[in-house]
């Protein structure tokens, strides 16, 4: 009986020595272990391999604008206004809620943006903008559409209470010295956004209206975006050619592609900028306190 149990516990040996020493698991647990330490750290490799690159590549762009352009690298920055200059100062499911709770709104904030978005998104089929004019029938149909209320009184009171100092707050509380900044640097600066005729005595409104040189808005110019003519009709009446400007806005689509087919430069804000010093870092120019 002892030969076979020895020939057995040999035989165990072997199979472990040739397995790498994998004993009950303990072993192969710790191998597993390490392996996926490796694959992470070839993962990060590769990310900063890629982020790397990718910086290097933004460096020679820039080096080479300044090259053609000088230490200012864009002649113009158009900003987008929802999402980049502006945001609600409250959700907007949350004013349509409390305000429509006297006209019988019953849905929920959470159900009230769901049904909003569902509206926004869907192609609008009374004209082929959504913004003509003042945007009173596209607005109308957003706010029946989410709340399931299609009483002209609340309407109006939603109406109205956006176009107040209230409803909305800057995104960069640091702006105005910012774009006192650049145009003192000589660098132009536009609105370019998708919105209805109310958005120039909105900025009025806010007090920023000053801070720049030209407003394309789309219920004006006919054209909303990502289509590139909003784009280009800044450029005109900043006076500026596309490649000597730059766009920044929070939208991929609208913003991004939009400025990039219209031949300008553009940056996605909260990604490859944070804020409109970093902005103007970029395109070269200096911002202290005193700008």
């Amino acid at each position: 009986m002892a030969a076979p149990a020895l020939r057995s516990a040999a035989a165990r040996a072997r199979t472990a020595a040739l397995s790498g020493g994998r004993w009950l698991g303990t072993s192969s647990a710790a191998e597993t272990e390490r392996e996926r330490v490796r694959v992470r750290e070839r993962g990060r490799e590769k990310e900063e391999e890629g982020a790397g690159w990718e910086l290097a590549a933004a460096r020679e762009y820039y080096d080479c604008r300044k090259s053609i352009y000088g230490d200012v690298t864009h002649r113009a920055l158009l900003v987008d206004a929802v999402g980049t200059l502006v945001v609600p100062a409250q959700p907007t499911a949350q004013v349509y809620k409390s305000i429509g709770e006297k006209y019988g709104v019953k849905y929920s904030e959470d159900e009230i943006l769901m049904r909003y978005r569902r509206a926004y998104e869907q192609p609008w089929g009374g004209s082929r903008l959504r913004y003509v004019d003042d945007g009173r029938p596209f607005w109308q149909h957003i706010v029946t559409s989410s709340t399931g209320c299609s009483d002209a009184q609340y309407f109006e009171e939603l109406y109205q209470y956006f176009m107040t100092e209230k409803a909305w707050k800057l995104c960069d509380p640091d702006a105005e010295n910012v774009f006192k900044a650049l145009r003192k640097a000589g660098v132009k600066t536009a609105v370019v956004s998708n919105f209805d005729t109310r958005l120039r005595p909105l900025l009025q409104t806010l007090k920023c209206d000053h801070w720049f040189d030209a407003v394309a808005v789309s219920a004006e110019v006919a054209a909303e975006k990502p289509n590139p003519t909003i784009f280009l009709k800044a450029c005109e009446f900043l006076g500026v050619k596309p490649e000597e400007a730059v766009h920044v806005g929070d939208d991929r689509r609208n913003d991004i592609w939009g400025a990039r087919d219209a031949g300008c430069d553009a940056w996605l804000w909260g990604s490859d900028v944070h804020s409109f010093k970093e902005v103007a870092e970029r395109i070269g120019v200096e911002v202290t306190n005193n700008s």
